[in-house]
């Protein structure tokens, strides 16, 4: 990997102070590539050297600490989904003003947010990467995570309720690249889910399934540590299928 410049700084919110870290300048025409964390202690933090992957290839790369997690201010248990897909519209309109193209990773939970970034910039969305995502029903999605007794907790346990999300149906409506890493084992995201969200990105996306035969569900500290899967998975990402 190319050694590249990394900028923190903070992003002003609804209140909240979101810590960012950019890296690199894009090349004319290439998409700035969006780095979304996953649930409970994820942070941007382990996605570093997959920010300076991106920078590394031509892009401009942006990584956030979604409120209550990393170096942001906020309550974890007062997030949902709303205000992350919130927080990431507000990061990405200062970040990439305009109509710049946008490439959109997201780790486990924000495979959810993603979809939703998804149906909300339309074709300004070049690629998506999804690392063993969640995707979640709609009744999940204005209420606050709480303490992991709460509502929330309750609809996202509740079997099969994930069938309905709107996730789905705006991966399924997606016409970009897409690529789906999936580890070999895989103790949070159950295979159904995995597999739902791989015929919805078939439908229309130009899509690769990218696998990780000894990985387990955190692949943002699986990438972190392991240059060939991170670099395979980036040009995988960048290269049209």
């Amino acid at each position: 990997m190319t050694t590249t410049h990394s900028i923190p700084f903070l992003h002003e919110y609804d209140g909240e102070r979101l810590s960012l870290v950019t890296s690199g300048a894009a090349a004319p025409a290439a998409p700035t590539a969006v780095l979304l964390h996953g649930a409970g202690n994820g942070s941007k933090e382990r996605l570093l050297p997959l920010l300076g992957e991106f920078a590394a290839e031509g892009c401009r790369a942006v990584a956030l600490d979604f409120s209550g997690h990393g170096e942001s201010t906020g309550a974890l248990r007062e997030l949902s989904l709303r205000r992350r897909f919130e927080q990431a519209v507000s990061v990405i309109d200062a970040q990439v003003p305009g109509v710049g193209p946008l490439l959109l990773v997201g780790f486990s939970m924000s495979g959810q947010t993603v979809a939703d970034l998804v149906a909300h910039y339309g074709e300004r969305v070049r690629a998506v990467g999804l690392c063993a995502p969640a995707v979640y029903a709609p009744e999940a999605w204005d209420v606050p995570f709480g303490d992991g007794t709460g509502r929330f907790t309750e609809i996202i346990r509740t079997p099969d309720d994930w069938r309905r999300s709107p996730a789905l149906a705006a991966l399924r409506a997606y016409e970009g690249r897409a690529v789906l890493a999936v580890p070999g084992t895989d103790a949070v995201i159950p295979p159904e889910v995995t597999e739902a969200v791989q015929d919805a990105l078939a439908t229309r996306a130009r899509y690769t399934r990218f696998e990780l035969p000894d990985a387990t569900h955190q692949l943002g500290l699986w990438f972190r540590d392991r240059a060939d899967d991170r670099q395979d998975f980036v040009r995988t990402l960048l290269t049209p299928a």
